[in-house]
């Protein structure tokens, strides 16, 4: 059984702990209501501007723009965008299963064993992970969620459309999490590059209906060279809004479940301690009972 003063030690420490998860719990607080706001404010230009371009790709000629066409795939870049740090429970980990086992689904082309999959990493979690396996590392971007700014969405981009257009892959993915709730993220795995065309879903229940086409004002190609990039530098903006989003419900739902276990065994140790202390008292008395009847026998 444990002595009293061990006991007392680890009340201790558990309460120097639960400050600390407390004090984090009110940081990512603070920075997930920022970080919910911009989310909240940049998704509506996000899907507007996907949904025109989708559509473009549908009705127009896409030769007209080299990121827009469709080849076969040799190799395929995995964008996976995880946290720069942790104690965000599963968030990290969900993210990284998901990428191993997208990788795993063609681990290697019919030619040989060469792995299809290169790998971009964006977070420090997910690149000390995969660069101590047997992974295809093509780029990584470490600590940009410190100060997250638009340019570093750019930047991303522009290394991802040199890759695709040098033709080192032929497809782009991203893997995320998408932000929906303080306690709940959604993973998603989305092509980024070539962009995908507009998915038409016939409703059985109804009379189809003729598409819609428009009437495009300059040139489709002029429309293109100003869309395309507008459209994939803020997919990838929205893509690193999202997962911050998502990191920081996480760290706050975390600390706060971490915050709420600490109290909890507090309590057990404060039973424990007490427990320990009656016993201790109650044999001391006894020793002094016992010893008082002995002088009584012995005089």
């Amino acid at each position: 059984m444990a002595t009293l003063r061990e006991i007392r030690g680890r009340i201790t420490g558990i309460r120097n702990t639960q400050k600390i998860t407390k004090a984090m719990k009110m940081v990512a607080a603070a920075r997930f209501r920022r970080a919910q706001e911009a989310i909240v404010a940049a998704r509506p230009y996000a899907r507007k501007i996907s949904q025109l371009l989708r559509h473009l790709v549908s009705h127009t000629d896409v030769s007209l723009h080299p990121l827009l066409v469709a080849r076969d795939v040799n190799k395929i870049a995995l964008v996976v965008v995880t946290a720069d740090r942790g104690l965000c429970g599963a968030f990290n980990g969900n993210i990284i299963k998901t990428a191993e086992q997208e990788a795993r689904t063609t681990s290697s082309d019919p030619a040989g064993g060469e792995h299809r999959h290169r790998l971009i990493t964006v977070g420090k979690k997910g690149f000390d992970y995969f660069n101590k396996r047997n992974y295809d590392l093509y780029a990584k971007h470490v600590g940009i969620f410190s100060d997250l700014a638009f340019n570093k969405a750019r930047a991303i981009v522009a290394e991802v459309t040199e890759g695709f257009l040098k033709g080192k892959f032929d497809k782009v993915v991203v893997i995320y999490n998408e932000f929906k709730s303080v306690i709940q993220q959604r993973i998603v795995v989305e092509q980024l590059l070539p962009v995908p065309p507009e998915e038409i879903v016939p409703d059985r229940g109804k009379k189809s209906l003729p598409q819609v086409d428009y009437i495009y004002e300059p040139s489709g190609k002029e429309i293109m060279d100003a869309l395309v990039p507008k459209h994939l530098n803020f997919q990838m903006w929205r893509i690193l809004l999202e997962s911050n989003a998502a990191e920081q419900g996480a760290r706050m739902s975390a600390m706060d479940n971490a915050t709420e276990n600490a109290r909890e065994l507090i309590k057990e140790l404060t039973l424990s301690f007490n427990n320990a202390r009656q016993a201790a008292i109650t044999k001391e008395l006894l020793e002094i009972v016992s010893g008082a009847e002995a002088l009584k026998k012995a005089g």
